[in-house]
Parts: structure tokens; sequence; C-alpha cells
């Protein structure tokens, strides 16, 4: 059985990590699939082949998970898989599961289309994209909260930052 596990990975983090780990477990090919939506161009802080960049050296350890995009409706997606595909989604806390469950009903019922719901481990569930989005705007550690293909790209696309935060810092070391 095959799965899609849809997002919009802006960046991808630690927990969406931990999910695919553990689907890649259950299920024989996992894709990772990157939702886009014409309407959100410009909202995103990596570009749509960034975000597919980043996705592919990722999970490029993985031999049953690839990376694709697309922008429609999840279920004409999912029309395009193989039959008895299911559509994974990672949940880190109550208020996801609510919003979540509403979709996959929604998917359910105007595409066929099944969900299974995967937890993230509990040392992720604080962990979001735009959290780790705005703490690297103004240059600290989110290491630890991504792969390193989204820490590399987030200091990149906050170089100057890093840099004054970098020189802050060894300032305040030679002061000391």
């Amino acid at each position: 059985m095959n799965a899609v596990f849809p997002g919009s990975f802006d960046p991808i983090t630690s927990g969406h990590m931990d999910v695919l780990t553990r689907a890649a477990r259950i299920f024989d090919h996992v894709t990772v699939t990157v939702m886009h939506n014409a309407r959100k161009q410009g909202r995103h802080l990596f570009t749509l082949d960034e975000r597919l960049e980043i996705l592919r050296e990722a999970t490029a350890h993985f031999p049953n998970v690839s990376v694709d995009s697309f922008g429609g409706l999840l279920v004409d997606y999912m029309a395009r898989q193989e039959t008895g595909s299911v559509i994974v989604r990672g949940l880190r806390a109550v208020s996801d599961y609510e919003y979540e469950l509403q979709i996959a009903h929604l998917n359910r019922q105007i595409g066929d289309a099944e969900t299974v719901f995967i937890m993230a481990a509990t040392r992720w569930s604080f962990v979001s994209s735009s959290m780790v989005r705005e703490i690297a705007s103004y240059g600290g550690n989110v290491s630890e909260m991504v792969p390193r293909a989204s820490a590399s790209a987030l200091r990149r696309k906050h170089a100057d930052v890093y840099a004054e935060r970098e020189a802050e810092l060894q300032a305040q070391t030679a002061g000391s």
C-alpha cells in the first residue's frame, strides 16, 4: 500500500520528518507532495522549487520516499495515485486533530480518499514551520527543530541576520 504525505513544507521540520520516518516503515512507498496554491503565491518563505529541493535533500536517505508537487485539490491528486493509496497526516495536538478530521471527512466525501493520522513524537509537538520561520528570521538556532537541509536553507535565506547575530555574540564573549 502506498501513501501520500501532503503539505506546504515551508520548511519541512523535524516533526514532519518524524511522521515521514514512521510512514515510510508502514507503507511500501510514500510520496511527499508539496501542495501549492496560486492564490497563496508570495506567502511562503521558500519558493516551490526551493521547497522541493529541500525535501529531496532531506529525504534522500529513504529508499521508498519520493517528492512531488501538485496545485489543486488533494483528492484530484489522489485519484491519479495507485488504487488503495492513502493520505498521511501528522498530528501534534488536539487542535490539529479537530482541523484534520474535518479535512479527512471532506476528502472522503468528495474524492473517496482515506486518511491515516500519525501522531508526531511528543518532543516535536510544539514545532511548526511558522514558528521555525520566525525564530530563524531573528537568527535563532533552529538546528534541532528541522533537518539539516532546512537549517541550511534558512541560514542562506536569512544570512544577514545570522551574520549580525553571530557578530553580537562574539562581541559579548570578547567583552566578558
